[in-house]
């Protein structure tokens, strides 16, 4: 037996469908990016308040972008947290039925110097190799730079436990490297002792 479709069905379908839009017209989305002073807007946390309560969260995509949907019109706050970078706020976000608010990209997340490791040195007119060492003792390069007459460095890093690798690449001379133990927000400061140059 075949099913035909009445159309007190097909009315009924078209009317849930209707009432799905309309439920949808009735709430609100915030949409924005996020830019960073250095590194990656990949990975920020967004979190949209209604006074301190927490409402929902969301994260960023590879470019900062962010959307929030589904929200009940009236006035929000945004929260925006990224490990090794200032927290920053947005207030007063007024959401409206059926609307998407753009806050653009006016929101420019800073480097939070209290949370992050510095690793510096001075070696004049030398490469310097930065590589964190793996758990299996290998190395995976992370960063690198050639340095100029004054020879400063500095590399910024996640204050987490890990052990890096500064290898100098003088002109004309061996590499020399020294391994460096990170545990923490501080500044780190690396002594190497180069050869002497060859005559």
């Amino acid at each position: 037996m075949r099913f035909k479709k009445s159309p007190f069905v097909v009315a009924l379908i078209l009317a849930g469908a209707t009432a799905l839009m309309a439920q949808d017209k009735s709430l609100g989305t915030i949409k924005g990016k996020v830019r960073v002073e250095t590194g990656t807007p990949a990975g920020v946390t967004v979190v949209v308040r209604r006074g301190e309560s927490e409402v929902t969260r969301s994260t960023t995509s590879k470019d900062g972008d962010f959307v929030v949907s589904k929200l009940k019109p009236g006035i929000y706050g945004l929260t925006f947290r990224k490990s090794g970078l200032s927290v920053g706020t947005i207030e007063d976000v007024e959401v409206k039925a059926g609307k998407t608010r753009s806050l653009g990209d006016r929101l420019v997340l800073t480097i939070d110097e209290g949370s992050i490791a510095f690793l510096s040195g001075s070696v004049p007119n030398a490469k310097v190799e930065l590589s964190l060492i793996l758990e299996d003792g290998t190395t995976k390069k992370i960063d690198g730079r050639i340095t100029t007459e004054t020879g400063s460095f500095k590399f910024r890093l996640s204050p987490d436990a890990a052990k890096y690798r500064v290898t100098v690449k003088p002109n004309g001379a061996e590499p020399v490297t020294k391994d460096v133990d990170i545990d923490g927000a501080a500044v780190y400061r690396v002594a190497l002792n180069l050869p002497p140059k060859s005559q």
